[in-house]
């Protein structure tokens, strides 16, 4: 279903169709009837009785419906983004009249990996939001990768190399992934020399399954798969970085995970020659023209004070 179709039957002035597109668009978000009432605080039988009645008009299943959740038809997603579109062009001539195209000020959604978020964004995002008193942040810490059109995120902060897409991306840095252990453990064990010495030192492996380890490192322009002794198996990096601290073996992970570790005495870092290639960092968000404002914002504040970040923490690394 096209935009031409949409915008012809917008003319039957029989429906309130911004109404019901808003709607549509939460009942899609939200999975169910329920949660987009909730959403919209308006009562079920409305929000059931919208979606049957637009339905009956455009005389197409927009919902395959189910006991455990509704999900968009083919017609139905068209339609849903159409929608969208329509209502992004409303909403931003509200803005243009309401002055949020001059004044930063409304509601962001930033998505961000768990480890990058506790460690950089989360104190970048409460310093943005005391320079702009007039914008709320909802802050999406989690490593699951985020469909920002379907979670209505307005910006995401993407590790490593990103598909082919519509999106923006502005690459702001890139992350090491660096070998560490204990002074204490290196001093009683010794150093590896090359990826090839790991099976003869504990390595603390990360992984929600109980299967052989293999890290892989570079030899010039050519990748490395080490396999590794492993005797101690955690789910999260963080668990791995804290092990390694312990004692407990060398450990495998993105540098700024180990970064205060390091700075407090409590991790060396070896086999630094045989490091992959660092992991682009990018901000990444949809086109719109104009960007509003308050978005606008935000990009120009976590760009440089990221990229710095992301910077003093390579140079740390590489430093010691």
């Amino acid at each position: 279903m096209n935009e031409k179709h949409l915008l012809t039957i917008w003319k039957d002035k029989d429906m309130d169709r911004l109404e019901a597109m808003s709607i549509i668009v939460a009942v899609a978000e939200a999975g169910s009837f329920s949660a987009a009432a909730r959403r919209l605080g308006t009562p079920i039988a409305t929000v059931s009785r919208k979606v049957a009645d637009l339905e009956a008009r455009l005389k197409a299943e927009l919902f395959q419906r189910s006991s455990r959740r509704m999900m968009l038809t083919d017609a139905g997603r068209d339609y849903v983004e159409a929608c969208r579109r329509i209502i992004e062009q409303v909403e931003d001539a509200e803005r243009q009249v309401s002055g949020e195209y001059r004044i930063p000020k409304g509601g962001l959604a930033v998505t961000t990996p768990w480890g990058l978020g506790h460690t950089h964004m989360l104190p970048i995002a409460t310093e943005f939001l005391d320079a702009f008193p007039e914008i709320s942040l909802r802050l999406l810490m989690t490593d699951r990768v985020v469909d920002t059109i379907e979670e209505t995120v307005d910006l995401a902060i993407r590790i490593g190399n990103l598909p082919e897409s519509s999106m923006i991306a502005r690459q702001i840095g890139s992350i090491r992934v660096v070998t560490c252990a204990s002074p204490q453990y290196l001093a009683k064990c010794g150093h590896p020399q090359s990826p090839e010495d790991l099976r003869n030192f504990n390595c603390i492996a990360i992984s929600d399954v109980a299967s052989p380890a293999v890290w892989k490192f570079r030899r010039g322009k050519d990748t490395v798969p080490a396999e590794i002794r492993s005797r101690l198996c955690v789910n999260t990096s963080e668990a791995a970085v804290i092990a390694a601290v312990t004692g407990a073996g060398l450990a495998r992970v993105m540098s700024y995970k180990m970064d205060a570790a390091m700075r407090a005495g409590s991790l060396d870092l070896v086999l630094e020659a045989f490091e992959p290639e660092p992991l682009p960092v990018h901000i990444v968000y949809a086109p719109r023209n104009p960007v509003p404002l308050k978005l606008r914002a935000f990009i120009d504040w976590v760009t440089p004070r990221l990229k710095a970040r992301l910077a003093f923490s390579d140079g740390e690394s590489r430093a010691a």
